[in-house]
């Protein structure tokens, strides 16, 4: 039976991507009548999973830490503590690099990323990257200190962060550098080519920019996570779909509802405020207290009514600077004879010199079933090959999809990709059984993305993310347009500081209360 829309509520959030989610699922924990409309008929944004043919697929992320235990820094693991929710999770270590310097492998933890070193570099390198360690301490600490579920855009925030104060003014003067962009630790601690190089390479994979575009405060949380005593990787049992599902079962068993096949067409005003959506199917759903948007900047503002904030706010976020797109490569393949030394995760990089925002200069490659082999039929795995916003749109732009042209195109750009797993497994070409590929026309249509963006590029030091609030009394934001910013412990954090936003400041407190545990994260 088709569940039948209500035709109001107090909150409706737009998309159910993980901001969506985080924040439809904190409300409801509020209590909250809460409706999240989503346009796919999937819940989960670019986190979504999918299936053809027995192979379980993760539409996007699939690098995961911080979600295995808590207490723990991640916002995302933050939320589901804080709605109640389970993740059976697979840890591990190690991930393959198929770099210019050659094949090996790396593992999260202190020392390990130190023998690498020796190996390419010498002693020198390994010693300035053991100076780093030592020089981001404090800058983790400081990155660590309040932990976004206190977080909220008001005058409230002076109560909710005051538990933290003592923690976080020990770290202060270190926080005030986290603002900046990492290039201003880097450059000034750190010369071998190489390391400057994979740091590039990390910063790209956080925030869709290199060191000189990205707030070294996620470095620091990086660092805090990825580069101390016993660090692990983590993945969900089940793969990404397993983390939607949780973020949906909080969010019913808490009283709010899911719409799937809910195109939001327009945002409702009544008396100068946000008052309800229009979607699609010309079905009107109004809400008594807010709207929350997880769609982009630029698709938050198509559903705007045109006069309905000022001109100057609709520009000036119109002409938010946008990260490249995506190319994806999903694969079911047949696994008979595949080494076994395999690595769940590789990073494979073409060229350093051209910079590692270049187009088809990086691929990243995620073989989960490796860890989790219900993923795939017997005797088979699941591939996942991406380049991580990368992927110009304009290439792409006045292609017809039903176009022998589009075709031929998807090809060609997919090659680098193959090219990727060929370094892995020579003959994968021929063990493919299921092949699928993803362009920013994909992106686009399934994600419902502005030019099929990975996210805006907002770069540290020259812009800032806005909160939550819009000029728009009832309209509230979240997701990777709103701070802190872009990859899923962020998006989960903008939810969550939507919802503590809107929720009123006593039973934030209580919130506090009963989820956050004081004591460091292990």
């Amino acid at each position: 039976m088709v569940a039948i829309a209500p035709t109001d509520t107090e909150i409706i959030v737009i998309g159910s991507g993980i901001g969506g989610l985080s924040c439809g699922a904190m409300l409801a924990k509020y209590g909250f009548d809460v409706i999240v409309c989503e346009s796919h008929s999937i819940a989960g944004g670019a986190a979504h999973g999918f299936e053809r043919d027995g192979f379980s697929f993760d539409s996007g992320p699939s690098l995961y830490s911080g979600l295995s235990y808590s207490p723990s820094a991640n916002p995302l693991r933050q939320v589901l503590d804080a709605i109640g929710e389970k993740l059976p999770c697979i840890t591990y270590d190690t991930w393959g690099c198929c770099l210019p310097e050659g094949d090996f492998d790396t593992s999260v933890g202190a020392s390990q990323f130190g023998e690498v070193l020796a190996k390419l570099r010498g002693a020198a390198a390994v010693a300035e990257w053991r100076q780093l360690q030592r020089i981001m301490e404090p800058y983790a600490k400081a990155a660590t200190a309040l932990p976004s579920l206190a977080l909220r855009f008001d005058l409230g925030a002076v109560f909710t962060l005051g538990k933290f104060a003592p923690t976080f003014l020990q770290s202060a003067g270190d926080a005030i550098a986290l603002a900046g962009p990492f290039s201003k630790i880097m450059d000034k601690n750190v010369k071998d080519p190489f390391v400057r190089n994979w740091l590039n390479l990390l910063c790209f994979l956080l925030s869709g920019l290199p060191a000189d575009g990205t707030i070294a405060a996620e470095v620091a949380f990086m660092f805090a996570d990825w580069y101390r005593p016993n660090a692990v990787l983590d993945y969900p049992i089940g793969g990404s779909a397993a983390l939607v599902d949780a973020l949906v079962r909080g969010l019913e068993r808490h009283g709010g509802q899911l719409l799937l096949n809910s195109h939001v067409a327009e945002v409702l005003l009544e008396n100068n405020r946000a008052a309800g959506v229009r979607l699609r199917s010309g079905k009107i759903i109004r809400s008594h207290k807010a709207v929350v948007s997880n769609a982009s900047v630029w698709d938050t503002l198509k559903l705007l009514p045109e006069n309905s904030v000022p001109k100057r706010f609709r520009q000036q976020r119109q002409a938010t600077p946008e990260c490249d797109s995506f190319m994806h490569l999903h694969l079911g393949i047949d696994a008979a004879g595949v080494r076994s030394d395999l690595a769940c995760h590789y990073i494979f990089v073409k060229d350093w010199e051209m910079g590692v925002s270049a187009p088809q200069n990086v691929v990243l490659v995620s073989i989960p079933s490796l860890l989790d082999p219900d993923l795939a039929p017997p005797g088979k795995h699941v591939i996942h090959a991406y380049t991580p916003g990368n992927e110009p749109y304009d290439l792409w732009q006045n292609l017809d999809r039903t176009s022998e042209a589009y075709k031929l195109q998807k090809q060609a750009r997919a090659e680098v990709m193959w090219e990727a797993l060929e370094r892995i497994i020579p003959d994968i070409r021929s063990r493919a059984e299921v092949t699928l590929v993803g362009t920013p026309l994909t992106h686009e249509r399934f994600l419902r993305r502005h030019r099929g963006s990975y996210g805006p590029g907002i770069r540290a030091g020259s812009g800032l993310f806005p909160g939550p609030r819009t000029p728009l009394a009832g309209l509230f934001c979240c997701g990777d347009s709103t701070f802190p910013g872009i990859g899923l412990p962020a998006v989960a954090a903008s939810g969550a500081i939507a919802a503590n936003t809107i929720a009123p400041l006593y039973k934030h407190l209580q919130l506090i209360g009963e989820v956050i545990s004081y004591s460091n994260p292990k």
